[in-house]
């Protein structure tokens, strides 16, 4: 890499590029000084470059904008150029809708104003060109409120920038900035209160009490507010142009060129709470909020930090999240080197769980987190580690208040985590789960924390793990293998003729017999003497036998016999039993069972309205709130129906361009082949060929296939549009097979609807006098730097050993927390068949919990219940 491009990377760093110097004002100066000697030479390849560091490492914007600024002095027409692309990126930017880039470009337009390259009233104009169209929208009469998602994205825009330049507004154009900041205050009048409802990492239960907690706008304009108050002094943003202050003035300031704002969908002619949140949800998707707090540390830890301070250092944060996914080890190294002049681990690792947990989706994918953790834990060996363990631990006594989906992947990470780091952690500090009912949620946590741990090691490594608590082992899964009924031991023996024919059965398969041969012998020697019953048993036990040695094994049985499978069990009925054959075999190991019965439906071997079945049998219902067996199960079933319907949309898709191709190249190839036909002359009433005979020929060929091409691809989107019209409607049956099952097995549980129920209500319902607050015993307190709680008795913590949720209450809690998590999960398919589920699910009689449930999963709004 050339110098100038490596010193533009690595301005602001502890580099070798600037001799370890950590002054920016030296490091503007010597990066200034290598583009000023390649500008005459290179200035093309500079302008690109230098818009895209400033796009992809935003947190080092100003030090760009000062460089700017100051090869505005050497060449006007260069920055002028800069200011030109910066304004069709940014309406490129609006047009798509790409939130990360209309961010970043406001900031790099402040940083500019800043430097006097660009003219406050330019910035100013962009400011109320955004604010004008969020007024527009949220206005009952003349615009879409159910698109209030995106008003608020530009509104936080603006506000976001204003850390960065506020003080230079402020300065410059007093009035123009006032009137905005005016203009903010009266949108937040009129747009509506946006609650969390449904995507809060904490059960919230809205009938405690008339609090309303400030949403991220609201909170962020107070933020703004009191840095105004402040005189705009932040220290998280650097102000290096102030250095070049006395320079920066003589450079002639660019205008910058109209921008305008995407027009909100239109609202249906006429407008229904349904017509409301389908579009309500479509813009939540398009414009999510990129963060919600959670504050899982003390205030004292970060006490210090001005409010807008703590926003900054998130912004920072996120940013680097953003432009280093997939470049983990450069990722964490970034963000220890922050240029900022206070501490923030604790706010580091706040931001870096809000986004592992944020609701209803990360940003990447959870692994990606994971990896950024170990390589911080190993960046800050002193500092990090215990700042994570004060996280999980923190975490833990309010385990049974975190959202479902959070607790699932708080699970899934740390127990990821620790088998990275040895698995060591202090179990002795949990051992008191033991003294716990076996459905307190701080049991059922360290249990499934343990069942992974075990998949990604072995058992015996993970019981030496917990030899500090070995009363843990209690919690391992168990240690046997496979359950099978023929293997003559443990008690297992069947009757000697089932036994005699599972044998023959492995002979076969292992004398490489095909399918059809298989199926034969079992229709002629164990279906009529056996019935179906014992011929699914020993056919499904002996070949899950065989399988049993790896996944490969089990793949290459399933591609080789589950034929004989799929011809015993062509219905319904049929394949639940055989899925509970699955279960029985793999009842000692979780992860198998949701393997094979995955593998079993990506064969089509199994429905997954199957499967639902399976899930919602009575032995899987009593272990919904004290296993994620059944719910993994589940997930993976209604994941592979989710793939495949968003496969086939991504085929019609390629499948539509390449229509539209097939069309044009076969127009064209018509046009020519007229074209030469019209050359043809006529002699004494004869045609004769104006052109070579073996040229039309070609043309003719060549139309011919491009029509049959053209025909072809059409029959091709037809076909796959037909598969995804059947998917969908396979999809529908789906979903309402699932909250009907989750409808019968809640009402039989539930309170009486009739009683004013509330998830509160449902924790304080206990039969005995060791009722606790719950609330009062809840804690996060954590008080040292080691990250050692002070008090660990949220809900059945050290003081007190017991937990106060009745089994069945906890059932409840619990099935109710997934029936969010499903519906928030897949909200995007749910939606289109809501007038169905309206009709035949949602209906006069359901419970109010497990609609309330549903309804927030899918954020539709309260007044609609």
């Amino acid at each position: 890499m050339s110098s100038w491009k490596s010193l533009l990377l690595r301005i602001g760093d502890k580099s070798s590029e600037y001799n370890s110097s950590s002054d920016f004002k030296d490091h503007v100066e010597t990066c200034f000084g290598a583009l000023r000697r390649e500008l005459a030479h290179s200035s093309s390849e500079i302008l690109s470059f230098l818009l895209q560091c400033a796009e992809l490492l935003p947190h080092k914007i100003p030090l760009y904008g000062t460089l700017i600024g100051l090869l505005n002095l050497e060449d006007e027409d260069f920055v002028k150029k800069i200011v030109e692309n910066t304004q069709n990126s940014f309406q490129d930017a609006l047009d798509s809708g790409n939130c990360d880039r209309i961010r970043i470009l406001m900031r790099f337009l402040t940083a500019l104003m800043c430097s006097k390259v660009l003219q406050p009233s330019s910035l100013v104009v962009v400011f109320e060109t955004l604010l004008s169209s969020a007024a527009i929208t949220v206005d009952e009469e003349k615009g879409n409120p159910s698109w209030q998602a995106r008003a608020d994205f530009y509104v936080i825009c603006i506000l976001s920038c204003l850390p960065w330049g506020g003080a230079e507004l402020a300065e410059q154009v007093p009035e123009e900035i006032e009137r905005v900041l005016v203009g903010i205050q009266a949108y937040l009048s009129i747009r509506r209160h946006t609650s969390d409802s449904g995507l809060s990492f904490f059960e919230d239960d809205e009938s405690g009490g008339d609090v309303v907690e400030k949403d991220f706008l609201e909170d962020l304009w107070e933020r703004i507010q009191v840095l105004s108050n402040n005189g705009w002094k932040v220290e998280s943003v650097p102000r290096p142009h102030l250095s070049f202050e006395a320079q920066l003035v003589a450079g002639k300031s660019h205008e910058f060129g109209p921008i305008s704002c995407p027009e909100q969908p239109e609202l249906p002619s006429t407008i229904s709470a349904l017509s409301y949140g389908k579009q309500k949800h479509e813009a939540e998707l398009k414009y999510p909020q990129r963060t919600r707090r959670l504050n899982i540390f003390p205030a004292s830890k970060t006490e210090d930090l001005q409010p807008i301070d703590r926003f900054v250092v998130e912004e920072y944060l996120l940013d680097v999240l953003l432009f280093f996914n997939g470049c983990r080890k450069e990722c964490a190294s970034f963000m220890v080197g922050l240029p900022v002049p206070f501490r923030y681990e604790y706010l580091m690792a706040e931001t870096i769980f809000s986004q592992l947990l944020l609701l209803p989706d990360p940003p990447f994918k959870p692994m990606y987190y994971t990896l950024v953790i170990m390589d911080l834990c190993k960046a800050l060996p002193g500092a990090f580690p215990a700042v994570v363990a004060g996280a999980v631990r923190a975490l833990f006594d309010k385990i049974a208040d975190l959202d479902m989906e959070c607790r699932t992947r708080l699970i899934l990470w740390f127990s990821h985590h620790l088998s990275n780091f040895q698995f060591i952690w202090p179990w002795e500090e949990w051992a008191y789960v033991l003294d716990l009912p076996k459905w307190a949620p701080q049991r059922v946590f360290v249990q499934e924390i343990l069942e992974r741990e075990v998949r990604l090691s072995y058992w015996d490594k993970i019981k030496q793990s917990i030899e500090n608590a070995s009363a843990l082992e209690e919690l391992l899964p168990p240690k046997g293998g496979p359950n099978f009924k023929y293997s003559g031991v443990d008690g297992q023996e069947k009757p000697e003729q089932e036994q005699a024919l599972s044998a023959e059965l492995s002979d076969k398969v292992k004398g490489r017999q095909s399918a059809r041969e298989i199926i034969v012998w079992v229709e002629e020697n164990i279906y009529p003497t056996h019935g179906l019953e014992v011929t699914l048993s020993v056919v499904v036990q002996t070949l899950l036998d065989i399988g049993s040695k790896s996944f490969t094994h089990l793949i290459t049985v399933l591609e080789r016999y589950g034929q004989v499978m799929a011809k015993l069990c062509p219905d319904q009925d049929k394949q639940v039993v055989l899925i509970a054959e699955v279960g029985s075999y793999w009842k000692n190991n979780a992860q198998m069972t949701a393997i094979a019965i995955d593998r079993m439906m990506g064969y089509r071997l199994v429905s997954n309205l199957a499967i639902v079945r399976w899930v919602f049998s009575p032995e899987n219902i009593e272990q919904f709130h004290i296993s994620d067996r059944p719910w993994e199960v589940l997930r993976n079933a209604i994941s592979k129906t989710y793939n495949r319907i968003t496969d086939l949309r991504k085929e019609i898709s390629s499948l539509k361009k390449g229509v539209i191709s097939a069309e044009e190249a076969a127009s064209k190839a018509k046009a020519d082949l007229e074209a030469a036909e019209s050359k043809l002359t006529l002699v004494e009433g004869e045609p004769v060929l104006g052109e070579n005979p073996a040229k039309l020929k070609h043309l003719k060929s060549v139309a011919e296939k491009a029509k049959e091409e053209e025909e072809s691809t059409h029959d091709s989107l037809q076909a796959k549009e037909a598969l995804l019209a059947r998917a969908l409607d396979e999809n529908e049956v789906l979903f309402l097979s699932i909250y009907k099952n989750f409808g019968t097995v809640l009402m039989e549980r539930l309170p009486d609807a009739s009683s004013d129920v509330t998830l509160q209500s449902l924790k304080s319902i206990h039969g005995d006098s060791m009722a606790v607050d719950l609330e009062e015993s809840s804690t996060m307190e954590v008080d040292d730097e080691n990250g050692i709680p002070k008090k660990s008795q949220s809900n059945g913590g050290k003081a007190t050993n017991t937990y106060t949720v009745r089994e069945k209450e906890q059932w409840c809690l619990s099935t109710l927390g997934y029936v969010k998590a499903f519906s928030r999960q897949y909200a995007s398919e749910i939606w289109p068949h809501i007038e169905k589920l309206d009709a035949e699910v949602f209906t006069g009689d359901v419970h109010p919990l497990f609609r309330k449930a549903v309804y927030s999963g899918l954020r539709r709004l309260s007044n609609e219940l």
